[in-house]
């Protein structure tokens, strides 16, 4: 984990755009297709579309929240070491976990590089996914959360950020797919 205190490229125009706090108020309904989209995965270097893994194999959508590539969300820090640690855990079980960052394409880069990514590493600036899954923001960053989707799609769970659970625990996520 970086440790430095470089600030350099927080102040941006998403850091602007999700200043102001929105709570998480995800309106998607157990059962129900998710948005579908289609983004740049920085650790395999190809557009990952949603919808291309329905019919194919269940999905974990893992938001998580980075700053720069300098400076990690210390409540999501710890959640995305986890889910790479135990990334083969998930594949063993044929579920892909794509995780969706507001980091730029070269931010992102360096992201996967520090951490060692072995997951899609799915770079989201615009921010335009976090809004789609009504995930909220909060001081220049999108909100956290997960969602588990079955091999057609369908939402099997949905974890929000709270302060009391800022992300949904790795054991609860392989609990929720393991009940699909």
């Amino acid at each position: 984990m970086l440790t430095s205190t470089d600030f350099s490229g927080l102040i941006n125009e998403r850091f602007f755009r999700n200043f102001l706090p929105i709570p998480a108020t995800n309106s998607l309904k157990l059962g129900e297709r998710t948005p579908d989209f289609e983004l740049p995965d920085i650790t395999g270097g190809q557009l990952v579309k949603l919808s291309d893994y329905r019919g194919q194999q269940p999905v974990v959508l893992a938001f998580t929240r980075i700053f720069t590539e300098k400076q990690y969300c210390p409540l999501c820090y710890p959640h995305i070491v986890d889910l790479n640690r135990k990334y083969e855990e998930f594949r063993i079980r044929g579920v892909e976990v794509l995780m969706i960052t507001s980091t730029d394409e070269r931010q992102s880069e360096k992201v996967v590089q520090d951490l060692g990514l072995k997951m899609p590493l799915l770079s989201n600036p615009s921010c335009k996914i976090f809004r789609d899954y009504e995930v909220g923001q909060a001081l220049g960053a999108p909100l956290p959360g997960q969602f588990v989707l079955d091999n057609n799609g369908k939402l099997l769970y949905k974890h929000l950020f709270s302060f009391l659970e800022p992300n949904a625990s790795v054991e609860k996520v392989l609990l929720a797919i393991g009940n699909s």
